[in-house]
């Protein structure tokens, strides 16, 4: 009977000691291709990414034609950085969780990140911003909307936090609306002072 007990309590131990390896499997955390200088709340193990994949929306997925899978990242934006970003823009943040997303590349037999993208709104229309790195900063590759002159969209391309969207001064209409290039703009600026809170590298201005 001692025996059968033994060999019983020795069974269960054994069996949660193998649930604690289990459970302490180490993950790693997915962030835009900039300096994350606030805590990371998605956690994404690099198996389990490309089921991501769905969250992408088609066109984030067009303007990375090379990516093999997408993660959608979720940030909250902190309120005092909503307060500076409203003041500074003039504009209300859309929503407080920012999304964005992380476009993979599986080339060469190694996961590398190939870019990040975010989708805003504007004038009743859909865009993508497109984001590269550029001095450890979140710094706008191209931005891409249906039925907008593509002109007027190629001015945002290679701005960042620092520079200034007003139209008629920095950015011209150039075939659009001056309502709907106003919107547009001051969309796009928003986003970017927000990519630049969340992931960008801290600096004294």
């Amino acid at each position: 009977m001692k025996k059968i007990l033994l060999f019983t309590v020795f069974a269960v131990v054994a069996g949660l000691a193998a649930a604690c390896s289990n459970s302490t499997e180490t993950t790693t955390t997915d962030t835009p291709a900039m300096t994350n200088t606030t805590t990371n709340t998605t956690a994404e193990n690099t198996e389990t990414a490309p089921k991501k994949e769905e969250d992408a929306p088609a066109s984030v997925k067009a303007a990375f034609p090379d990516a093999d899978s997408f993660t959608k990242q979720h940030k909250d934006i902190p309120a005092e950085a909503i307060a500076d970003i409203e003041k500074d823009t003039g504009a209300k943040i859309p929503d407080t969780d920012h999304h964005s997303y992380l476009a993979f590349s599986n080339a060469g037999g190694s996961r590398k990140q190939v870019g990040a993208a975010t989708v805003i709104k504007a004038d009743g229309k859909e865009f993508v911003v497109i984001y590269e790195n550029k001095d450890d900063s979140p710094a706008i590759k191209e931005v891409r909307g249906e039925g907008v002159s593509a002109d007027f969209l190629k001015q945002f391309a290679g701005k960042g936090h620092d520079d200034k969207f007003q139209v008629g001064a920095d950015v011209k209409a150039d075939g659009v609306d001056e309502g709907m290039a106003k919107a547009i703009a001051e969309a796009v600026r928003v986003d970017s002072l927000t990519m630049q809170t969340l992931y960008g590298a801290a600096h004294s201005h």
